[in-house]
């Protein structure tokens, strides 16, 4: 098959550079339709932690969702969140975290559009908005690892437990949580954990698994309805037995991500196989359409996101009755982590995350779906992934701040941005 070849114009009312180019160049023949995405639900994540959109911006993307078909908010605050008391210093300070009553407006305007909220807690790895202040040093695994949490201290749980209190609480009715608990970077680094490491039988594997058994009873504790969800990475390796005598089954369900447009549909079923097998059916997948292809990537490519899709809907279809997939996270990252720069700010990548959800509805970005994209984000003309090249070739920031710009490339781009 031809590439999927995206272009781009002028801008619509949210910003995005509008999709599509004419039909023959957009659409993906000669491939294998898969089955819709089945029964379950169609979340989209919002990453708060970079370049947070302001309240009326949201109350957009959040119509504008609702016309592609998502049924729910997985929203990532991070320092976006009003956090009061001790925890006031984990918000922002360079652009003002949003206030209680903003929290509570986007909550209400996306159930009147039909979709539900599932507010993202890290509590243990991606702590870096947290265990980046001073007073939370003590917290750390490693002195060098900002991220990771260290697993034995009740002070550490304490914490977590107040993040997710205050969470919980300014989202009224919530019956869906995610605890993160991916990349725990270093863990089992620590002065603590290799002391802890030295008992017979204890694995890093056993630490990783304690601590998230421990902040999943805690909650469950507290708020007995509470779903929880966690990231999976951090499991892939582990054996059905272990998973079994873990303490987690009946607590999580985890949530396996793979953003990758090769994403390997055997291992996948596989993983999400032995997950039901040891005991947690209800599984969840997360796929991506944008911020996953490099930590600096400026302009989306919509055909690797779309691929990604593809990649998932033949999951879908492969795995046994007995594995319930609940849903599927489309996610969004704006960074790769707290401190690392912004890629691929969300207008720019409306495109390609209306091609991937129209992709799920109908198996395929088909005749039906590029006409759905074109009619909610307009009708382009210039080529994606060729801007791209001339922005981080020749207009990067450096080359934009020293006024070192080629005359040559200024005209391609503004040809290809204007046409």
């Amino acid at each position: 098959a031809e590439p999927f070849h995206l272009t781009t114009s002028a801008t619509d009312h949210l910003g995005c550079t509008r999709c599509c180019c004419c039909y023959s160049e957009i659409y993906v023949s000669g491939r294998m339709k898969c089955d819709p995405w089945p029964k379950g639900k169609k979340l989209v994540h919002l990453d708060l932690k970079g370049a947070p959109p302001r309240v009326e911006y949201l109350r957009r993307l959040i119509e504008l969702f609702s016309q592609l078909g998502v049924d729910g908010l997985l929203v990532e605050y991070e320092d976006a969140f009003p956090y009061e008391g001790e925890l006031k210093l984990l918000q922002a300070t360079v652009q003002p975290a949003y206030s209680q009553e903003e929290v509570l407006s986007m909550q209400e305007f996306a159930r009147s559009k039909g979709m539900e909220v599932i507010p993202l807690v890290q509590t243990f790895g991606h702590m870096e908005f947290v265990l980046k202040h001073r007073p939370m040093w003590h917290l750390r695994e490693t002195s060098h690892c900002v991220g990771t949490l260290n697993p034995h201290r009740e002070e550490g749980v304490k914490l977590v437990m107040e993040m997710v209190r205050q969470v919980v609480e300014l989202h009224p009715g919530l019956d869906t949580l995610h605890i993160g608990a991916d990349e725990v970077y270093m863990l089992g680094e620590g002065e603590e954990s290799k002391l802890w490491l030295t008992s017979p039988g204890h694995t890093v594997e056993q630490l990783f698994l304690s601590h998230v058994t421990k902040v999943a009873k805690a909650i469950k504790e507290v708020w007995p309805h509470m779903t929880i969800i966690m990231w999976d990475d951090m499991m892939r390796g582990m054996s059905q037995d272990t998973l079994k005598a873990s303490g987690l089954v009946g607590l999580v369900q985890p949530m396996l991500w793979d953003y990758t447009p090769n994403l390997d549909v055997d291992k996948t079923v596989s993983l999400l196989q032995k997950y039901c097998s040891a005991g947690m059916a209800d599984v969840w997948a997360a796929s991506s359409f944008k911020g996953s292809t490099s930590v600096y990537t400026c302009v989306t490519c919509t055909q690797r996101h779309v691929d990604n899709h593809l990649q998932w809907l033949k999951v879908a279809a492969s795995l046994s009755p007995g594995v319930n997939l609940k849903g599927i996270a489309i996610t969004g990252w704006q960074r790769y982590d707290h401190l690392s720069v912004l890629c691929e700010l969300m207008p720019v990548a409306l495109p390609s995350l209306a091609a991937c959800l129209q992709t799920l509805l109908h198996g395929q970005f088909s005749a039906e779906a590029h006409s759905k994209v074109t009619e909610v984000l307009g009708i382009s003309a210039v080529e994606v992934e060729a801007m791209e090249r001339f922005v981080r070739g020749w207009f990067s920031p450096y080359h934009r701040q020293r006024r070192t710009v080629t005359p040559l490339i200024t005209m391609q781009i503004h040809s290809q941005a204007a046409t």
